[in-house]
C-alpha cells in the first residue's frame, strides 16, 4: 500500500507541475495534496526515508491550509481554534512528551552540571535574543514580530532529543537540558517576553505563567507520576490516599468553591490559588491513565502517533488561520526561520565548545538551542486570542526545525566525532 502511494504521489506530482504550466488551479491544486499525502504514506516504505515522514505530513498540512482555508475554519457550532480546542490538544503532547520522560532524567544535572548549565543558558539567551533581531531587520507587523519572539523564548521539546540520539551525540545531556528548559519556561518565558515584545503585543506577566504551567507543567507532571506508578507500584496507595483528596478538591471548585473564592480573594491571592490548584487536577489525570494502561495497554503506544496527529492539527488550523498574513509576509517569514534557527545550532555548537564542552556534548546542545518547542508556542497563542498572528511564527517554524535537524543529524551521525 505504501509502495502504490509512491506511485499516486509521483503521478500527483506531475499533475501539479502540468497545472502550475497551464495556470489551471482546478488541477495543480489538489495534486499538490494528494502528492503530499501520497509522499508522507509512502515514505514508509523507504527505510532510509522512514524518519522524514512526520515532516512531509507537516509540510502538506500548511499547503493544505493554504489551499484550502475554509475547510479548517469553524464549521457551524465548532471552531477548531477555539480557546479551549487548541490548549487542550497541547496539553495531549505535552502529556506524550512526559511519557517518555522519567524523574532520572533530572539526575543529569548532578552527573554533568557545566553541561546543563551552558545548555540552559545558551537556550534561553541565543534564541529570544536572535528572535527579537530578527523583528527588527524585517520589520514585521507587532503580533508577528511577538510570535517571532515567543518561539525563541519557549524551551525546547522532544524533537531535540530525537535528533540529538539520531546524530549519537550526548542523548543524556540533551533529554536533561529539555527537563530543566521545560521546567524553567513558567518563569523565563514570560519574562522575555514581557522585556522584548511588551510593546508589541498586550500581555500579562502572571496569566501568562499560569498558562504554561497549565499547557505544560501539568500534564508533564501527570505523565510523570504515570511513569511512577509504573516504576514503583509499592507506592500505589499513597497516590491513590491523594488522587482522592485531589477529586474532592476538583468537587468542591464545581459545586461552588471557585465562584465563592473569586468574590473574596484579591487578584494576586486568586492567581496564586488557581497556579496551586491546577495540581490536583494533574495527579488526577496520572492516576487515570495508570488505571487506563493497567487494563488497554497497546493505548499507550497509541499516544506518540497521537501527539504527531495532534501537532498536525495545530499547524493547519493556524496556518488556515493566517493565510491571508502568511501571502503577505510568507517568503520573509520563512527567512526569518531559516535564520533564526541557523543561528541556534551554530551559536548553540560555538559557544558550547567555548565553554570547553567535547564535540558530542556542543552537538546536543546545539540541538536543544536552535530547536524549540512549537507546540507550546501555539498554545499559548491560542490562549491569548492570537493563533493566526502570534501562533504564526511557530507553525512556520516548526517543520523547518524538523526538516533542517533531521538533515544535520544525519550529517553528524555519519561524521563522528574524532577520537
Amino acid at each position: 500500500m505504501r509502495k502504490s502511494c509512491l506511485w499516486a504521489a509521483l503521478l500527483a506530482g506531475l499533475l501539479l507541475l502540468g497545472g502550475l504550466w497551464a495556470g489551471d488551479a482546478r488541477l495543480w491544486q489538489p495534486a499538490a495534496v494528494v502528492a503530499g499525502v501520497g509522499l508522507a504514506i509512502g515514505l514508509g516504505a523507504v527505510p532510509a526515508l522512514r524518519g522524514y515522514q512526520f515532516t512531509v505530513w507537516v509540510i502538506t498540512a500548511v499547503v493544505a491550509a493554504m489551499i484550502y482555508p475554509a475547510l479548517f475554519l469553524p464549521l457551524g457550532g465548532f471552531n477548531g481554534r477555539s480557546k479551549w480546542v487548541i490548549p487542550f490538544i497541547v496539553q495531549l503532547v505535552m502529556f506524550c512528551m512526559g511519557t517518555q520522560m522519567s524523574l532520572r532524567d533530572f539526575a543529569g544535572v548532578v552527573r554533568a552540571p557545566r553541561g546543563v548549565l551552558v545548555g540552559i543558558v545558551c537556550h534561553f539567551t541565543v534564541m529570544p535574543l536572535v528572535g527579537f533581531g530578527l523583528t527588527k531587520i524585517f520589520a514585521f507587523p507587532p503580533e508577528i514580530a511577538a510570535g517571532i519572539i515567543l518561539v525563541g523564548s519557549c524551551s525546547s521539546g522532544m524533537a531535540s532529543n530525537i535528533m540529538a540520539y539520531l546524530a549519537r551525540a550526548n542523548l543524556s545531556l540533551s533529554v536533561t537540558v529539555t527537563a530543566i528548559t521545560t521546567l524553567l519556561a513558567p518563569l523565563l518565558t514570560p519574562v522575555w517576553m514581557k522585556l522584548l515584545a511588551g510593546t508589541l503585543i498586550e500581555m500579562s506577566f502572571t496569566s501568562m505563567m499560569i498558562e504554561i504551567v497549565k499547557i505544560v507543567i501539568v500534564p508533564i507532571g501527570a505523565a510523570l507520576l504515570f511513569n511512577h506508578l509504573m516504576d514503583a507500584p509499592q507506592s500505589r496507595r499513597k497516590v491513590f490516599l491523594l488522587a482522592g483528596a485531589s477529586v474532592a478538591w476538583l468537587l468542591f471548585l464545581a459545586c461552588g468553591g471557585w465562584a465563592r473564592m473569586t468574590a473574596s480573594l484579591s487578584g494576586s491571592a486568586l492567581d496564586a490559588v488557581a497556579l496551586v490548584g491546577l495540581i490536583p487536577g494533574g495527579i488526577v489525570v496520572g492516576v487515570a491513565y495508570y488505571l487506563l494502561i493497567r487494563r488497554r495497554p497497546a493505548i499507550d503506544q497509541l499516544m506518540p502517533v497521537a501527539s504527531m496527529a495532534a501537532i498536525v492539527y495545530i499547524t493547519t488550523v493556524t496556518t488556515a488561520g493566517g493565510r491571508e498574513n502568511l501571502l503577505r509576509i510568507g517568503a520573509l517569514l520563512f527567512l526569518a526561520a531559516g535564520m533564526h534557527n541557523a543561528a541556534g545550532y551554530v551559536l548553540g555548537y560555538g559557544l558550547s565548545r567555548a565553554s570547553r564542552l567535547d564535540r558530542n556534548s556542543a552537538r546536543s546542545v546545539s540541538f536543544e538551542v536552535g530547536m524549540q518547542n512549537g507546540a507550546m508556542a501555539m498554545g499559548l497563542a491560542s490562549a491569548m486570542g492570537m493563533l493566526g498572528t502570534l501562533g504564526l511564527a511557530a507553525a512556520i517554524f516548526s517543520p523547518w526545525m524538523s526538516i533542517s535537524g533531521s538533515v544535520l543529524a544525519n550529517y553528524w551521525r555519519r561524521n563522528p566525532p574524532k577520537g
